[in-house]
């Protein structure tokens, strides 16, 4: 019987501006869940931006960070989310 090696996996955190040029990058391991590190990425969100971001980081708490640093959180909610959010489809497929 074959012996199963647990491979190891990290994932690359990025933000990036309007351009598409990564301003901050942070490393996770892979099995971490991708909301660890967004308040260390978004700690300098700059008053005004979008943040446009994956179904992963879909929390309460990051659309506050967002709302008290004056921007506005585009994320697609989660399957699960009972409340109603403002999304734009039309904005989050604009990210690519």
């Amino acid at each position: 019987m074959g012996r199963s090696r647990g491979g190891l996996t990290s994932k690359i955190h990025a933000v990036v501006d309007s351009n598409g040029l990564p301003v901050r990058l942070t490393l996770s391991p892979g099995e971490a869940h991708d909301v660890r590190l967004a308040g260390q990425l978004l700690s300098h969100l700059k008053f005004g931006s979008m943040l446009l971001a994956d179904r992963g980081y879909d929390a309460d708490w990051i659309r506050e960070l967002a709302m008290k640093k004056g921007s506005w959180a585009n994320i697609p909610p989660k399957r699960n989310r009972s409340d109603p959010i403002c999304f734009s489809s039309y904005l989050y497929r604009a990210r690519d």
